[in-house]
């Protein structure tokens, strides 16, 4: 069961392999806490294998709790479009398949909007289509323990960078 925190709100993003992804939303201020799980799929429940096999339909994503006193949605949304390709199909680098699909899944019409807006924003600075999609957040199946804060646990590093835009750094301590 997940910990709720005073004044938080959930962001759920799909952007390639989710240990990356987890710990790049997890060194922003104002992210309370991070989960990486599988959603978008048809299948309950499903386990990594299942996943990786391509019959459920899930994304590899991360469910990140933060609190709109301290980093917004549209911030969180502007780190999203700088860790990953947005433009490549189910793929990012040398992990491909379904599972790795750029997702946006919005939790309300609010988040729907600033979703679109970023994406038409984002756009005009790539010669290449973005592909991510934007879904309704459905069902949010966490995944294994393991796969936990991965790279706190093992001590392994990645290539995932974030670089804010600094107008969203300014407005996140007001």
């Amino acid at each position: 069961m997940r910990k709720m925190y005073d004044n938080e709100q959930l962001a759920t993003f799909a952007a390639g392999c989710f240990w990356g992804v987890e710990a790049s939303f997890r060194a922003l201020d104002g992210v309370l806490d991070t989960r990486v799980g599988y959603t978008g799929g048809t299948v309950p429940n499903p386990t990594y294998e299942q996943v990786c096999g391509h019959g459920t339909g899930h994304a590899e994503a991360i469910e990140v709790s933060f609190d709109p006193r301290q980093i917004s949605y549209e911030q969180l949304l502007a780190a999203f479009w700088r860790m990953h390709d947005p433009t490549t199909p189910n793929r990012q680098g040398w992990d491909f398949g379904d599972q790795y699909r750029s997702a946006i899944f919005v939790h309300d019409q609010q988040q729907r909007q600033a979703a679109h807006a970023s994406l038409e924003h984002e756009q005009q600075s790539l010669v290449r289509p973005i592909v991510t999609e934007i879904t309704d957040a459905g069902p949010f199946y966490a995944a294994e323990d393991y796969h936990q804060r991965y790279f706190e646990r093992s001590g392994a590093a990645c290539g995932v960078r974030i670089e804010l835009p600094a107008e969203y750094v300014a407005s996140a301590h007001e």
